[in-house]
């Protein structure tokens, strides 16, 4: 009776983790811009190519600095002659006549020596220059790394926009779906009455099936939509995703301020990026410059070596020997291969100073006209959105008056077309609108 007990305790637990883990998971599939963000910068497969880089920057400035650290390598030989190295002796050393030589082995059969060996730099400039040179790569990667988290934010707003507006489109063609569809039921009733023309049934039909069509369509493509964010995100793409934040949150700011946002060039990502590169160039240069100083190091060896006619060495004498010196290293004559790389090395950093200078200028021109395209795209966006109001008033006036026999099916068709061309003005203007704020913010540097 307990284990049965147990038994259903156990399964009641599994079964309330079970559903406590599909609720969160039901509850992660709902994102607001800013946790859609979030999880983009830790899932985007762009951005974690882009972490890795600077994970290896980081090594290679620790790579670079060891190189000017003691550096230590032990070595040992084990050496069994086939055959000994013979030397012609004189004969008249040993009593033959003179002219003629006498073959003599030197050494033994076996030999082995171990030993380790020290070495420091005392000075050397490359080492000095590379080593800062180091941590600008490694500024670099960071920068970069963070100019493709920018881009991301941007990606993933641009499509967190676009699924918005693509869920209003839909719901704005469901809408003239409905209506139109009603009209149909309507007037098909009338004309079965009498009151009628089979012509008046027939341009609702084309009414209805085109709005229809629409709704089929805002369907397609709120499917693409998501698909991308998902894309840009790095969600599953198999997996529903829900929008919690509304359009009407970003889109009210956007019409009712004035632009406030002002371009910070000192710290934008582009000219923070163009400013490393010319400090790269400047170190580059100094670093075939210090290439003309002369190299120190110090280093020590010492090792034990042992000979004898048979294999086993270690009951012979081992014989110690060690060493400590210094080495300095100094450049004479290279045929100008040295002078032709500092001037190489100065025409780069001409480069990289121009182009930092045409980074600041072209950030100023960016910037000056997103804040042109923000006010066309605010002033455009207000316009189309009258232009539908207007359209929409419009239309309910005609409905009226087709209901009350004032108006042709044809005149109410031409009303709705109307008003479904302003309603697509005024979805392609909001997301023209959301667009250029975000250009407005990526040029100003404050996204």
């Amino acid at each position: 009776m307990k284990k049965q007990i147990k038994q259903l305790i156990l399964f009641l637990f599994l079964s309330v983790v079970g559903l406590s883990l599909k609720a969160q998971e039901e509850e992660n599939t709902g994102f607001s811009l800013d946790q859609a963000t979030q999880y983009a910068m830790q899932n985007s497969y762009v951005l974690f190519n882009t972490k890795q880089d600077v994970t290896i920057a980081q090594k290679q400035v620790w790579e670079t600095i060891t190189t000017g650290l003691p550096q230590v390598s032990g070595t040992a030989n084990y050496n069994a002659f086939l055959n000994l190295p013979v030397s012609l002796l004189p004969g008249e050393f040993f009593g033959e006549d003179p002219g003629t030589y006498i073959p003599v082995k030197f050494g033994q059969d076996y030999s082995a020596d171990f030993g380790f060996s020290v070495s420091q730099q005392i000075f050397d400039g490359s080492w000095i220059v590379g080593v800062s040179s180091a941590e600008l790569y490694l500024n670099l990667a960071k920068q970069a790394n963070e100019k493709t988290e920018i881009d991301i934010r941007s990606a993933v707003a641009q499509a967190y926009y676009t699924v918005l507006i693509s869920q209003r489109y839909r719901e704005v063609m469901l809408e003239s779906l409905e209506n139109s569809t009603r009209l149909y039921e309507e007037t098909k009733v009338y004309y079965e009455n009498g009151f009628r023309e089979q012509q008046d049934v027939d341009q609702l039909r084309i009414l209805q099936k085109n709005a229809e069509n629409e709704v089929l369509r805002s369907e397609r493509e709120l499917i693409i939509a998501k698909t991308v964010l998902k894309y840009t995100m790095g969600y599953d793409l198999n997996q529903e995703i829900e929008l919690t934040d509304d359009l009407d949150v970003f889109v009210s700011p956007l019409v009712q301020e004035l632009n406030t946002i002002d371009l910070d060039l000192i710290n934008h990502i582009d000219y923070r990026l163009a400013q490393s590169n010319f400090e790269v160039s400047d170190k580059l240069f100094r670093l075939e410059k210090v290439a003309y100083l002369p190299k120190l190091d110090a280093f020590y060896s010492y090792s034990r070596t042992s000979y004898g006619n048979q294999a086993n060495l270690f009951k012979e004498q081992w014989f110690p020997s060690s060493l400590v010196g210094v080495q300095a290293t100094i450049p004479i004559f290279n045929s100008g291969n040295k002078r032709a790389k500092v001037q190489r090395a100065r025409i780069e950093l001409d480069k990289a100073e121009n182009d930092m200078r045409f980074a600041e200028i072209t950030l100023q021109k960016d910037y000056l006209t997103a804040s042109a395209d923000m006010e066309t795209a605010r002033e455009q966006f207000l316009n189309t959105r009258e232009n539908r109001n207007l359209a929409k008033s419009i239309l309910d006036k005609t409905q009226i008056k087709f209901n009350n026999g004032m108006v042709s099916s044809a005149e109410l068709t031409q009303q709705e077309t109307q008003y479904i061309t302003t309603s697509q003005q005024l979805v392609t203007s909001t997301l023209s609108l959301l667009q250029a704020d975000l250009n407005l913010k990526k040029a100003a540097g404050a996204l």
